[in-house]
């Protein structure tokens, strides 16, 4: 078992959500914080923080979509996983920590579109597998808003440590923020970042992302930036960020970490993509169990 070594009142955990449209704000984050908590038990016997997590959840779905997603249409909502013991990982399964074969395809075609300035096999995957990337870079207004509210949650942790968890677009939300303040200025808290299966790989978002930032690099506000990716998850294609996003000045790298996204919908099929999957994994829960000063 594990205990908490120090009051929470300066770290805070920061989420951002990713593609599609998504429940209420707060039903969507009191799931999050239900999988974090659920994996902190499950696989480092870590008991629910006095007080609960310190923990705020950013949401920008209804910049894209008029209504929440409705009960009776939401084929993947949080439920706990009722099995004992740790959630599975790359550690038990090495097959899972090595690129799939599409991975090793789209890696030689990204390298033909970078080169080309033309990227059509990323325009199919952001229109119609990421359809949401493709509305970032098309509605300038929705780009701005999504910022801001990261920006926002930020400014409101300053004078904290921050552990920003960015699910799958929301890695390129967080990636900008940082980046856009580290260009003009803005004090930002001492940052960690998580990102759950993130398309940061993706050829397009690569040159997009140096048309507006310059060189690709770790953001200089980050003390450690951790890259969790399951390689089923075909949002994680590409180069291991590491080897795309060089170190920020102070030394900080990408550490690329393979994870099992073990998430099942109700009727059991899977999503290698889901948050409450990511959220859950052995991998992020020693990080935050870290990031959180628990001891043994």
């Amino acid at each position: 078992m594990l205990v908490w070594e120090r009051t929470l009142g300066r770290r805070r955990i920061i989420g951002i959500h990713g593609l599609a449209n998504k429940p209420p704000r707060d039903e969507k984050a009191a799931w999050w914080q239900a999988a974090i908590c659920e994996g902190l038990a499950r696989n480092r016997g870590v008991p629910m923080p006095e007080g609960g997590l310190p923990f705020t959840f950013v949401y920008w779905a209804d910049l894209r979509y008029p209504q929440p997603l409705a009960d009776d249409s939401n084929r993947e909502p949080y439920r706990p996983d009722y099995g004992l013991g740790p959630f599975p990982s790359p550690a038990g399964e090495p097959d899972r920590a090595e690129p799939t074969l599409t991975d090793r395809i789209y890696r030689g075609l990204s390298h033909l579109q970078e080169a080309a300035g033309l990227t059509p096999v990323d325009d199919l995957i952001l229109e119609y597998r990421l359809d949401d990337l493709w509305g970032y870079y098309a509605d300038p207004g929705f780009r701005a808003a999504a910022r801001e509210r990261l920006r926002a949650a930020l400014a409101e942790a300053a004078g904290d440590d921050v552990l920003i968890a960015a699910h799958s677009m929301g890695g390129l939300i967080a990636y900008d923020v940082l980046r856009a303040a580290e260009a003009d200025g803005t004090p930002l808290p001492r940052c960690t970042l998580i990102t759950l299966g993130s398309p940061l790989a993706l050829a397009e978002l690569k040159l997009k992302l140096a048309d507006e930032h310059g060189a690709l690099l770790v953001p200089a506000a980050l003390t450690a930036w951790t890259n969790l990716m399951d390689r089923q998850d075909i949002a994680t294609v590409g180069d291991d960020l590491a080897e795309i996003y060089a170190p920020n000045a102070a030394g900080v790298p990408v550490r690329d970490v393979p994870v099992v996204n073990a998430y099942r919908r109700p009727d059991g099929t899977e999503n290698r993509h889901k948050s409450y999957g990511y959220l859950r994994t052995p991998e992020f829960s020693q990080a935050v169990a870290g990031f959180l000063n628990a001891r043994p």
